[in-house]
């Protein structure tokens, strides 16, 4: 039984990635119903919950229905992360991560996310003052190091462990890799095999079919695996790679009333929590890959990622339905 501190995750959880702009309330369910055991929580700017930022507060809210559920929070100031340790404890999630492996330059140039792993000590002090003033359970994201010639992760593992940090989630890449390139999962077998470490190990990082899950829990031994960039448009994922683990046989892939449901499902929560204006909008990123893969489909797209209407979107989908009842994904 894989656990970070009280929460018991199950023999091999499967955990939603914190994604900015895509882990959002809406999302996170759709993904707890088909599967996910642990969800986290787009990444929150410290100094933005500080100033009270609307966008960063909006991010706060969890749902009991989405539990285990971690925030995340990353920035590059000690005193803004022990502050925003205070505040995170208020909504009472069940785990506090803190995001050391964001690329993205401008979360980089401020010290923050995969910018802290140039300097571990800065990376040690900042995981302190946030263990310091809260009581959740304290976990960590990270990459393997700042570039090919700094792997750092086996000093980064044990230290963030003697501090108190209760789970580690490992990106098989460099910060100077982005997302380009093949994550290297051998650097987490490592961490994984040191004696030394008594924390659960979380992979991530191209696991985006049912064999592959297979073959890295098998091949590297992680104590389960972080699901980011597959989940996207596709949230079946997380019970496929269960139904596989357990039988060796893949669930049928969703139908185009499974992809409808799961659009519509989305689209509707999304405007619940939003707002209509907001939650259509934010909404059109997602449609290109809930329908990946259908022949034909360029003038619906166009139709859904253009319209403003509501109801004329749920007709939208009542004509895909009408129209793609047969089709084959490829």
């Amino acid at each position: 039984m894989v656990k970070i501190g009280n929460i018991e995750l199950g023999e091999f959880p499967l955990l939603l990635a914190p994604m900015e702009d895509v882990s959002d309330p809406p999302f996170r369910r759709l993904c707890k119903m088909h599967g996910a055991d642990m969800l986290y929580s787009e990444f929150i700017s410290s100094e933005g919950l500080i100033r009270d930022a609307i966008k960063s507060k909006m991010k706060l809210d969890i749902f009991d229905y989405e539990r285990p559920v971690g925030i995340q929070i990353f920035g590059g100031d000690e005193e803004a992360m022990a502050m925003s340790a205070k505040i995170v404890e208020t909504v009472q999630p069940d785990v506090l991560d803190i995001n050391f492996g964001c690329p993205v330059k401008k979360v980089v140039t401020k010290g923050a996310g995969a910018g802290v792993l140039k300097d571990v000590d800065l990376m040690i002090r900042l995981t302190k003052a946030v263990i310091d003033n809260t009581n959740l359970p304290v976990t960590v994201k990270t990459r393997l190091g700042w570039d090919d010639t700094s792997i750092n992760i086996d000093e980064v593992a044990e230290r963030l462990q003697d501090v108190g940090v209760q789970a580690l989630s490992i990106h098989g890449r460099t910060r100077a890799q982005l997302y380009k390139g093949e994550a290297d999962w051998t650097h987490i077998a490592r961490v994984k095999e040191n004696p030394r470490i008594t924390m659960p190990i979380f992979g991530n990082g191209d696991v985006d079919s049912p064999e592959k899950a297979l073959e890295y829990r098998n091949k590297y031994g992680v104590d389960g695996i972080m699901i980011g960039r597959a989940a996207i448009g596709y949230p079946w994922i997380f019970n496929e790679i269960k139904h596989f683990f357990e039988t060796g046989e893949h669930l049928e892939k969703p139908t185009i009333e499974d992809r409808v449901e799961a659009a519509k499902n989305h689209l509707t929560w999304s405007t619940q929590w939003k707002g209509e204006r907001l939650g259509i909008v934010e909404m059109r990123r997602h449609y290109t890959n809930y329908f990946k893969g259908i022949p034909h489909f360029k003038e619906y797209r166009t139709q859904l990622v253009t319209n403003d209407n509501l109801d004329e979107l749920y007709s939208v989908f009542d004509e895909i339905l009408a129209n793609f009842k047969d089709a084959t994904f490829s």
